[in-house]
């Protein structure tokens, strides 16, 4: 706060400084005075004299005949011209002299439209709001995070952001304060900034539960794939250390429910309702969810008996990638429901490869009793080699997938050719 209000002074002091400056070169022409000229009058006067005596001389001679008429003109003129010289000096008898009033009204007149202008374009709103954020970041971080008081409107959500973003750039990192950071973004529905401001905070203490859920709930807003991925794994960190974590199982039963994932949803939401109280206000909202998902697995029950089916894939490599197969990589082969969950259906692993080769996929090869390959009737095909045995994506990973298989009863046939090296997976 001292040194905010420091910076300020010295701010003021410049504008005072520059003000000054600025009004020496508005008074200073009208307050320096002009020499005053002294001309002897009487010398004037013998010249105005000798003048009308030359011009009586030139009169007599032309009258006598001695000069012609045109020298008698220009005789004439000559001589005015000389008087016109000899005199031009009561012609700058002229002075300023002392211009006090002429002064003042030009510094009245500079502080004026320095006053106006300054009023409409400056930024002294900014910075009266600036203070008055800093001053009352306190307060604002009372009402925001223990919840006393009024909740924060919109402007003093801004208020509050700018205050947390002062704080960190005066005061260095604090994690708690990045955290914050993020929290009011997210209300402000600025993600971009939410989820810098929560990778700041990971940073520094990347174990901090209260952090990875506040981020694993801007990534869900984000609403990517791999933000999606990357959330779970968030969310699954925290339930490693604390089972029983209400944000983050139900952070895990959206996921699982944004996926179509009906089962691993429900079962996110049971558990979910077990740990609230029948008067929590949230109860009747996830009791209803769940009778939908009931309902959800209810229909799918109801479509006909799935077809016996399994599928034969050729995989390939393009000739590109060829030279970027690792070494000690891992070949996992898989098919996905076209429309449904986003779990496989039948997973090949093959740690010893050479492409081309065909892969054998059918339902004992499911990871889920209830979610084999006959229980649909469309399904991709992806084969990825992975650089560290995990089935999850990376980036630097060769991966391809097939187009869409409709299945039939029997043998199906499909090429797949991993053509892409993946990117932006979120690890």
């Amino acid at each position: 706060m001292s040194e905010f209000s420091t910076d300020l002074t010295q701010m003021w002091f410049l504008f005072l400084l520059l003000a000054v400056f600025a009004g020496l070169f508005v008074v200073f022409p009208f307050i320096q005075k002009e020499k005053r000229l002294t001309v002897d009058h009487d010398a004037n006067a013998e010249r105005i004299d000798i003048f009308h005596q030359r011009l009586e001389e030139l009169e007599d001679e032309l009258s006598n005949q001695r000069i012609e008429k045109d020298s008698y003109n220009e005789s004439v003129i000559e001589l005015k011209r000389r008087l016109l010289n000899e005199l031009s000096p009561e012609q700058s008898l002229t002075s300023r002299g002392d211009n006090r009033v002429l002064a003042l009204t030009g510094i009245a007149f500079m502080v004026l439209v320095t006053g106006i202008f300054y009023y409409y374009t400056g930024s002294h709103r900014q910075i009266s709001s600036w203070n008055e954020a800093i001053e009352k970041l306190p307060e604002y971080g009372e009402r925001a995070v223990m919840q006393t008081g009024e909740p924060l409107n919109a402007n003093e959500l801004q208020a509050f952001a700018l205050g947390l973003r002062t704080k960190l750039a005066t005061a260095g990192d604090d994690a708690v304060a990045w955290m914050l950071l993020g929290r009011v973004a997210m209300s402000l529905s600025d993600f971009e900034m939410a989820m810098q401001a929560f990778d700041k905070a990971l940073a520094m203490q990347p174990d901090n539960n209260n952090v990875l859920v506040n981020y694993s709930q801007a990534l869900l807003i984000e609403g990517s794939e791999p933000s999606m991925n990357r959330a779970a794994r968030m969310l699954s960190k925290v339930l490693n250390t604390d089972p029983t974590n209400i944000d983050a199982i139900s952070l895990l039963a959206l996921i699982a429910y944004e996926r179509q994932d009906w089962k691993e949803s429900k079962a996110a939401f049971e558990v979910l309702l077990s740990q609230l109280t029948k008067d929590d206000p949230r109860y009747e909202m996830i009791a209803g969810r769940i009778a939908e998902i009931e309902q959800k697995l209810g229909e799918q029950s109801e479509e006909p008996a799935a077809i016996k089916a399994s599928i034969t894939a050729t995989v390939s490599i393009a000739g590109s990638l060829q030279d970027e197969i690792p070494a000690d990589g891992t070949l996992f082969v898989f098919a996905k429901a076209a429309q449904g969950p986003a779990m496989p259906l039948a997973v090949a692993k093959i740690t010893n490869f050479n492409l081309p080769m065909t892969v054998s996929l059918n339902d004992s090869m499911a990871m889920m009793p209830e979610l084999t390959l006959s229980s649909f009737s469309q399904v991709t095909i992806t084969a990825r080699i992975s650089n560290d045995g995990s089935v999850m994506p990376s980036d630097g990973e060769l991966e391809g997938v097939s187009s869409i298989v409709t299945l039939k009863q029997g043998d199906n046939q499909v090429n797949v050719e991993i053509s892409r090296v993946l990117t932006n997976t979120g690890k």
